[in-house]
């Protein structure tokens, strides 16, 4: 078999997704970071000359061609477009050969994958209310940010409207409902300590993000100093971004992210990693369904997997979506990633050439940029 062609096709709202044919008729898809969706697709292209022609089941052969040779690696849009080409390649190689890439990745080890749901607000009542209506979807984890737009130092009353936010939360859905708060990188570590220590009665399941992760010793500042588990990992790429974090017990919880890590195989690499430092995994995905996919294929076969994010379940871009049951989505046993897309419907939706949704103006109240 042998790879004749690769093309993306980038829908709304915000997701690029790659398929590769073969000449034996079979086609992988995968799903690249979404943000900056067209200089990505544009990355996808320049590994043509390294793909076309190639045995697709050489998976590890052709992202190490991709990665490597390229003298100026990394970074997120090179990541995100070996990325996609890899989950396609994964997808291939399980229709090949007839099973789900679960196990050609050593087999399930669990049935049913755990998710949680967003919800957001600003005002008490609100969250409280939308944190009941998840619950009453059968969702046994929410998550929010309860911050702002910081200053690198705030007042007690920041401090206290997102106690207040957390608390009406856990007041709404009780001890058996588990509450997932995302700091997206908006706090320092001075204000991230106190933040954790005053959150502490309310016993969040973890803290996404307390501060940014570009400086790994900030972080391990904040928690070594924390009983609340720590998690980061969305804006790391491969195995070499995470090492630092744990040989510094800088996180509790990592959340590699296989549409901008290096794929499924580096995600699984870097959940074995962390499973030799007692961290847990929680893949990170606010995309599309392909890479819903691939984290629940990850998560079943990762002993250490906790808790699965998602925004979308497929509905239109699936001809067979994801459904929840009871807060859990079962394994995918069809082969391959075990989706199938609908073409046109995504020929109906494409995404538009504008900025990308995170690329507005998020300001302090004195007008000055903040972490958005």
């Amino acid at each position: 078999m042998r790879i004749t062609q690769i093309a993306t096709c980038a829908v709304e709202p915000r997701w690029l997704f790659v398929k590769i044919t073969t000449d034996e008729g079979l086609t992988g898809w995968g799903e690249c970071l979404g943000d900056k969706a067209f200089v990505i697709a544009e990355a996808v292209r320049s590994y043509e000359h390294v793909l076309v022609g190639e045995d697709p089941a050489r998976i590890i052969h052709l992202v190490e061609r991709m990665y490597r040779h390229a003298f100026w690696r990394g970074g997120p849009v090179l990541n995100a477009a070996i990325s996609g080409i890899e989950m396609a390649l994964w997808d291939i190689q399980g229709k090949r050969l007839g099973v789900p890439v679960h196990q050609l990745l050593g087999g399930r080890v669990r049935d049913r994958i755990r998710v949680y749901r967003h919800i957001g607000s600003y005002e008490p009542s609100q969250i409280a209310e939308q944190a009941r209506e998840r619950v009453k979807e059968g969702y046994t984890a929410v998550k929010f940010c309860p911050l702002p737009a910081l200053h690198p130092l705030e007042g007690s009353a920041v401090i206290e409207r997102a106690v207040q936010l957390v608390a009406a939360a856990r007041k709404a859905v009780g001890n058996e409902v588990d509450i997932l708060l995302d700091f997206h990188g908006r706090a320092t570590p001075a204000i991230a300590i106190q933040l954790e220590y005053e959150l502490r009665p309310y016993r969040p399941f973890f803290i996404e993000e307390p501060v940014l992760p570009e400086n790994v010793d900030a972080l391990a500042q904040v928690s070594h100093k924390a009983v609340i588990p720590i998690a980061t990992g969305e804006r790391l790429f491969t195995r070499f971004g995470f090492r630092e974090v744990l040989e510094k017990g800088a996180a509790h919880v990592l959340q590699p992210d296989p549409c901008i890590c290096g794929g499924v195989f580096e995600t699984r690499l870097i959940a074995a990693m962390a499973e030799a430092y007692y961290v847990a995994l929680a893949p990170h995905n606010p995309y599309g369904p392909l890479n819903l996919a691939a984290c629940l294929h990850i998560g079943a076969c990762s002993p250490n997997f906790v808790i699965q994010e998602f925004v979308h379940l497929g509905d239109g871009y699936l001809k067979a979506p994801f459904r929840v049951q009871e807060g859990y989505i079962p394994v995918p046993e069809a082969p391959g990633l075990g989706v199938e897309l609908d073409e046109d419907y995504l020929k109906e939706h494409p995404l538009a050439p504008k900025p990308d949704p995170g690329s507005g103006f998020f300001h302090c109240d004195d007008g000055s940029v903040a972490e958005w």
